[in-house]
């Protein structure tokens, strides 16, 4: 049952501690500048504009190896040809966005952010596309079409790594969401292993508290970048009804529905999702499913979240204060607060267990190993 369950991957974790503060100014507006230590006793800044008037500032750990603007020399114009071609995918197929940025959290939590989430399995070796959570990914072709304009570019120097982390900041501001200055220099790795992702990715059905000192804190995700990450995540894409249909029918072996769930909301699933369907897409963020916002925190605060390890972080004081917040947030308005912290711990995921300098290779195809 907890496999068909487990269909609807989506692990969103990180590692690395950071500190995030932030300055207001006038709204509408946002800025995003991060400080970031890329050695010891050096430092730089950037700053990023999408709008006049607000602005973020967060001080990261950076492992060596890693800055941003790394491809300024070897391919200037890197970053221009992802967001071009980012920019006409998502203009064309806007369904896409959730899948991709759930991408880069699914290769970054199974042994760091290496581009392994991309590699074909072999003969007698199934590769971590094969797991169970990793069945229902999508745009793999979308990273195989970025990867071959740079490769016309710039012949065998950006990574797969890379152009994940970079596609996920570019479908995030795509959508009306923040943007931030990616840290580059991954390396690609070699190995790809269904159990590992078996292990590594925390599970729909388990609480927030199993999943953050299960899988998060090992890696050095704290509690606000679960709640960060692992509910505003979801506030893009779809979902199938086997991640969640036990919280409709047979919650905990009870035969009842979960009775955290809005019992105005319940008839409105099941009348989607009867028992034992796994086809059926349902959104994430009703309404707002194609839209990079604060709506799936009042989901997430009205009992309607779909999935037990986001209902459940309502149970934790820290999580649920941050809920409340964030959902109180006007419709249409600027969410500072969580803007700055999900652009901070997206740096801090894309730092996870990467490979640098002469480890692993720069794969010219995403799917293979050179």
């Amino acid at each position: 049952m907890h496999k068909m369950l487990y269909r609807l991957l989506f692990g969103f974790a990180l590692p690395i501690f950071l500190q995030c503060s932030s300055v207001l100014s006038t709204p509408p507006g946002l800025q995003f500048s991060p400080v970031v230590s890329t050695t010891p006793g050096l430092q730089f800044s950037s700053v990023v504009s999408n709008a006049p008037g607000l602005q973020f500032s967060s001080v990261a750990s950076i492992p060596a190896g890693l800055r941003v603007g790394f491809y300024q020399y070897t391919c200037p114009n890197a970053e221009a040809i992802v967001r071009g071609e980012m920019t006409k995918i998502i203009s064309q197929v806007p369904s896409l966005a959730g899948p991709l940025l759930r991408l880069h959290f699914h290769d970054c939590f199974v042994n760091g952010c290496d581009g392994s989430i991309l590699l074909n399995s072999t003969p007698g070796s199934p590769s971590e596309k094969e797991a169970i959570p990793n069945l229902s990914l999508r745009g793999f072709g979308t990273i195989d079409r970025v990867k071959a304009k740079l490769e016309q570019a710039c012949p065998g120097v950006v990574s797969c790594a890379d152009v994940l982390a970079l596609v996920a900041r570019d479908v995030v501001v795509l959508t009306k969401g923040p943007h931030w200055d990616v840290p580059t220099g991954r390396r690609d790795g070699r190995r790809s292993v269904k159990e590992d992702a078996l292990n590594n990715l925390p599970a729909p059905f388990f609480d927030a508290g199993r999943n953050l000192y299960q899988f998060f804190i090992p890696k050095g995700l704290d509690a606000k970048d679960q709640v960060v990450l692992l509910a505003r995540g979801h506030t893009l894409g779809t979902s199938h009804c086997s991640a969640f249909s036990d919280r409709l029918y047979n919650f905990s072996g009870t035969l009842m529905a979960d009775p955290s769930l809005d019992r105005r909301y319940l008839p409105r699933l099941r009348s989607r999702c009867s028992p034992g369907d796994t086809a059926t897409l349902v959104e994430m963020d009703p309404g707002s499913f194609r839209t990079f916002d604060t709506s799936y925190y009042r989901h997430l605060a009205r009992g309607r979240a779909l999935f037990t390890s986001d209902q459940t972080l309502m149970n934790d004081p820290f999580a649920r204060g941050y809920i409340m917040r964030q959902a109180a947030v006007a419709s249409g308005s600027y969410p500072a607060e969580f803007f700055a912290d999900f652009a901070a711990s997206m740096v801090k995921m894309g730092s996870v267990q990467v490979l640098t300098g002469a480890q692993g290779e720069v794969r010219r195809h995403c799917a293979v190993v050179n």
